[in-house]
Formats: structure tokens, sequence, C-alpha cells
């Protein structure tokens, strides 16, 4: 049993949506800040988005902005990231994380408590 499991990736076309999901096991959602990861081969994790702990503020990547969405829904014990407009360079692991509130607006490294098995995203022109 894994802490966060994220489904909803796949493969699609320059443009496309996707819409991702996250679903916590075994803790305290609501007692967390959640965000959004993604990597790519060879390359640093970086963070996507940010969502507080009731989800009443947000902040994203200037790479996303405009095109993704995060948001929760806590009676659902749900964490989603809807992607617009996507992008071949949008294509990584996306990964669902539990992560310490402190600064979130920063979108820097920070504290993670859980981590998802990751979900994978695949934009092609």
């Amino acid at each position: 049993q894994v802490p966060l499991v994220e489904s909803g990736g796949g493969s699609v076309q320059t443009g496309g949506s996707l819409r991702l999901s996250c679903a916590p096991s075994g803790f305290a959602f609501n007692d967390y800040c959640m965000a959004w990861f993604r990597q790519q081969p060879g390359k640093e994790r970086e963070g996507v988005a940010t969502i507080s702990t009731i989800g009443g503020n947000t902040y994203y990547a200037d790479s996303v902005k405009g095109r993704f969405t995060i948001s929760r829904d806590n009676a659902k014990l749900t964490v989603y990231l809807q992607m617009n407009s996507l992008k071949p360079e949008d294509t990584a692991m996306y990964y669902c994380a539990a992560v310490s509130c402190t600064n979130i607006a920063t979108l820097k490294p920070r504290p993670v408590y859980y981590w998802g098995q990751g979900t994978q995203v695949t934009v092609s022109s």
C-alpha cells in the first residue's frame, strides 16, 4: 500500500488535455499542503503546482500557468491536476506529494512527507 496513488496519465497529442488524480492512503490528507511534481530522465524534479490544505491558495510554475489547474476535494480525499493545451515539453513522470506548507508559493524544493508512485504523461507532436 503506497501513501498516494496517481492516475489519469497517458499519451496525447499536442494541444490535448489530461486530468490527473491523486488519492491518499494511510495519512491525514486534510492536514497537508499538496503538490504535483514532474521529472524527465536526466533532470531534477520540477515543482508544477501546489495547493494549501483547504484549497484556498494555489501556485504554479511559470511554464504551466494558464494551462494547468490544481484543485482538491477534501471530502473526496482527492487532489487533481487538470492539464490543458499540452506541449511536448510537458512529457514527464508526474508525481503527487504531500509537502511542507512553508513557502509553497515559491515552487522551490521542499520537504516531502509522502510520495506517489508516479503516472507517465507523454505528449507527442
